[in-house]
This record gives structure tokens, C-alpha cells and sequence, in this order.
């Protein structure tokens, strides 16, 4: 295939497995958060929490802001999370804590398909490629 001056190969922008990629981190730490909140429902005070959903992150990953543009600049440690969790509204109950169970469950499930369906994101996009290169 010749390519036309200035063009890249489709191969070389699979955005496709990045966005999957970050769409199965997010439901990752979605998951982190909700198990974190289901550990602390009897702990008076304790405020639930919750982040943004993916498209939300994804829209404000396109703001500009830091990055890193060249090999000298400091990269995170990795401890950071992608996405900082934030209190929910959930009204509390008496003793303060605001942490409803069936809410979290509810989360959870979401959490899970939205995991599944990065897997299967990822694996239809990768058997395309595959069958594109002729190989199974």
C-alpha cells in the first residue's frame, strides 16, 4: 500500500485500544471506590464518594493542562489516581454516614458492564487488526 506524503498508517493511531484501555482503568477505580464505601457503611461520618463518569473524564482529558511534552519533564508517581474521587449528594443518616448500600450495588453493576464492555472493545478491535494482517 503506498501512502500518500504527510499520511501515517492506520496502524500507527489505534486510538481505539487507548480509549479501551482507559475506559477498563476507569471502571477499575470506579470498582476501588465502591468497595471502599461498602467497607466504611457503618462508619459514622464517613462521607461516599464517587467519580466523574468516563465521559465526563474523557471530555476533560482534552482540556489543556500539564503534560508531559518532552523526555526532561517529572512524570507522576503512579500513586496518584487518574480519576480523584468526590463526595456524592447522598443524603446521610443519623449518625452521618452516607453510604447506601443498594446505591453502591447499583454501582457496582454499572462499574462491571462498563468493564466488559472495554474487554470487549478490546478484543473486537484487536481480532480486526488480526484479520487485517492475515493471521487468526
Amino acid at each position: 500500500m503506498k501512502l500518500l506524503e504527510g499520511e501515517t498508517p492506520v496502524f500507527d493511531r489505534l486510538e481505539i485500544f487507548r480509549q479501551a484501555y482507559g475506559l477498563a482503568r476507569h471502571a477499575v477505580e470506579r470498582q476501588s471506590v465502591i468497595a471502599r464505601n461498602i467497607a466504611n457503611a457503618d462508619t459514622p461520618g464517613y462521607r461516599a464518594r464517587d467519580i466523574p463518569d468516563f465521559s465526563t473524564t474523557l471530555k476533560r482529558a482534552d482540556e489543556p493542562g500539564l503534560r508531559l511534552s518532552r523526555p526532561g519533564h517529572m512524570r507522576a508517581t503512579g500513586n496518584e489516581a487518574t480519576y480523584p474521587p468526590h463526595p456524592t449528594d447522598d443524603p446521610p443518616s443519623p449518625n452521618g454516614n452516607s453510604v447506601s448500600l443498594e446505591t453502591e450495588m447499583v454501582r457496582a453493576a454499572e462499574t462491571r458492564r462498563e468493564h466488559e464492555m472495554a474487554l470487549a472493545i478490546y478484543s473486537a478491535s484487536l481480532n480486526i487488526l488480526r484479520t487485517s494482517l492475515g493471521r487468526k
